[in-house]
């Protein structure tokens, strides 16, 4: 898959999170961000390492999106997101 397709899906993967339903709990427990900030900075670390060629292995957006929230310590520059804004 070419990366601008890839970073399209993992765009539209992050859009879908960060307006769910669930995302609920997120609000309850973070008072520093709102899920839509949270996302946007992932989504751009996330874009970085795409186009930086870390994810070229990858099938699909979702598939991005899965392998980094199993283990975010994959993206050099996210320090422990939230606190870091």
């Amino acid at each position: 898959m070419n990366r601008e397709q890839l970073i399209a899906e993992v765009k539209e993967e992050y859009a879908n999170i960060a307006s769910a339903a669930s995302q609920q709990h997120f609000h309850q427990t973070t008072t520093e961000a709102t899920p839509e900030a949270y996302y946007e900075k992932l989504l751009g670390s996330v874009i970085a390492e795409i186009e930086a060629g870390r994810f070229d292995h990858c099938r699909s957006g979702t598939e991005v999106v899965r392998r980094v929230a199993a283990d975010k310590s994959i993206l050099p520059d996210w320090q422990g997101g939230i606190q870091s804004f």
